[in-house]
């Protein structure tokens, strides 16, 4: 395991997403728990591929969630219903994954859904280079619906319990800790628990970010780490 500054870790990630050698957009996932640092992470690394020249699509796995009358089958604090039925896996390998993946038309759509306004979206299709990276970020990205494209699969790690001080200093514009506490303590940290016991996420990614100090990141190789080619 290193550890370093964050510009270091970005550094190291931005050449392992250089070392991918594939014939269509590198898809790079970074995965983990709820309030782990994994949107920062992903438009930091953003920020650095786009320095370094490359063509970066931004997307998030909640641009792809389903409408809010369809995400609740199970109750507002189901974690069961968090992993099962809240985002459309079908339309975000379809619209997204695929298209850029082998054999797809590089012809996208970064998203599917408006959560702010709870609208399905259809916004107009775009062409990526060949030479595209994709970075999405979400949960549960290495399920079975989606592991298999990926192009570079990161997670971010962090203690659960620290997931849910984190969400009540993110959330406190808009919602009472009262409320953030119960969401995360009976939905979200009870479905993260079920998918590491069931998905065992960090077996299938290439780096793990160890991100409870985000000022001073820890990262290591995961067991998938040896660089994909086509």
């Amino acid at each position: 395991m290193e550890r370093g500054t964050r510009d270091e870790l970005l550094g190291r990630l931005a050449e392992r997403v250089g070392s991918v050698t594939v014939a269509h957009p590198t898809r790079v996932a970074i995965d983990g728990p709820p309030a782990a640092g994994k949107t920062t992470l992903a438009d930091e690394l953003a920020d650095v591929l786009r320095t370094q020249g490359r063509h970066v699509i931004r997307a998030t796995v909640d641009d792809f969630l389903f409408p809010r009358a369809q995400r609740y089958p199970r109750g507002e604090y189901s974690a069961e219903g968090c992993y099962f039925d809240t985002h459309d896996h079908e339309a975000l390998n379809r619209v997204l994954l695929d298209p850029l993946g082998p054999g797809g038309d590089r012809r996208f759509h970064h998203a599917v859904y408006d959560h702010t306004a709870d609208a399905v979206l259809s916004p107009p299709a775009m062409t990526a280079p060949a030479d595209a990276v994709l970075v999405f970020d979400g949960v549960f990205l290495m399920r079975p619906e989606l592991i298999d494209r990926w192009d570079l699969r990161v997670f971010v790690s962090t203690a659960l319990d620290k997931t849910v001080d984190r969400a009540v200093i993110r959330e406190r514009r808009v919602s009472s800790r009262a409320d953030v506490e119960r969401r995360w303590r009976e939905r979200y940290l009870p479905s993260q628990r079920f998918y590491f016991a069931t998905v065992r996420p960090t077996d299938h990614v290439d780096v793990i970010v160890h991100n409870d100090e985000p000022g001073r990141p820890a990262w290591e190789a995961g067991p998938a780490r040896s660089p994909r080619s086509e």
